[in-house]
């Protein structure tokens, strides 16, 4: 009982010291005070979202929609709650947690399994590379597996929800995506003693490609559309009506494309710029943010029966 007490005790005091240690650190994000200055996420993202708000005016695919398009604040707001304020409620401290009774339980059992493959003797510049395309990879398959299974599907209607593509339609996705998305990518990427402090440059890679690939923005990029996800390429995984064979959806890739057409999962029948977004029976999923993020959590008749539909 002592034991159990003291092991609760230490996952406890965890739990609060993690979260104090993530509020200051978005409080010294906020405030200019990250170490080293410009490893700041917080400003970053907003620079990005600027640099892209500029684009899109600038020079737009689709010339008739506006700007500040439909549900644009809907999906700032998603920005600034999954990239920090989920993370300051509960996800954070939670998950540290979960990683030290991971990394408690292994300690008990007498093996490691962390840092499997340890690459601290390489440069950062390769470690980098490989931690970009490995979780790449690993992100894309979570992505095949959103779509393909019904229970994580319903949290993943969320971003599906977008009517009209923009930047900010990157971010708007079900925190259940967070919780998903960290506890599958966790063991993969823990085999490999990456060094995470240069981490933050791959951030930054990916929440640009982000922002582009959902833009009403576009460039001509050659033969690199076969690498990197793209407006053309990623306006149609949101296309509302897909073929038969292609139900469960195309072009899964987050920031590299190359995953789909090794896969042939790729899909670009024609210039997709004006196609209709969203998924069969979106006319009734919420339109707000609350009822959105309870979505999928309870279940709900017309939806199982919406699915039964799909799966035939």
């Amino acid at each position: 009982m002592d034991f159990l007490q003291v092991f609760l005790t230490d996952y406890w005091q965890l739990f609060v010291e993690s979260y104090r240690n993530y509020a200051n650190w978005l409080i010294d994000q906020i405030m200019f005070r990250s170490e080293p200055w410009y490893y700041n996420y917080f400003w970053m993202l907003n620079t990005v979202s600027l640099l892209f708000i500029l684009l899109e005016a600038w020079k737009p695919w689709r010339e008739g929609q506006p700007v500040l398009r439909k549900d644009f604040w809907l999906d700032f707001f998603y920005m600034y709650f999954n990239f920090f304020l989920f993370a300051l409620l509960i996800y954070e401290a939670g998950a540290n947690v979960v990683v030290a009774f991971f990394q408690d339980i292994q300690h008990q059992l007498g093996f490691d399994l962390i840092a499997v493959v340890d690459v601290h003797g390489w440069p950062v510049w390769l470690q980098l590379v490989v931690f970009f395309i490995l979780r790449d990879f690993i992100q894309w398959l979570v992505h095949v597996l959103l779509h393909r299974v019904p229970f994580l599907w319903n949290f993943h209607k969320v971003h599906h929800s977008v009517k009209e593509m923009g930047f900010a339609a990157h971010l708007r996705f079900h925190w259940m995506e967070n919780i998903v998305y960290g506890t599958l990518q966790y063991l993969p990427l823990a085999f490999i003693g990456f060094d995470l402090n240069h981490a933050f440059v791959v951030f930054l890679i990916t929440t640009f490609i982000g922002h582009w690939n959902h833009a009403n923005f576009t460039t001509n990029i050659g033969f690199l559309k076969y690498i990197f996800n793209n407006p053309e390429m990623h306006i149609w995984h949101h296309a509302k009506h897909l073929p038969p064979d292609r139900k469960y959806g195309v072009n899964f890739g987050l920031s590299l494309s190359i995953w789909d057409y090794i896969f042939r999962t790729n899909y670009i029948p024609h210039n997709g710029r004006d196609i209709e977004l969203g998924f069969p029976g979106d006319e009734d999923f919420p339109q707000d943010f609350v009822r959105q993020n309870i979505y999928g959590l309870v279940p709900r008749k017309k939806e199982e029966e919406q699915d039964k539909r799909d799966a035939e």
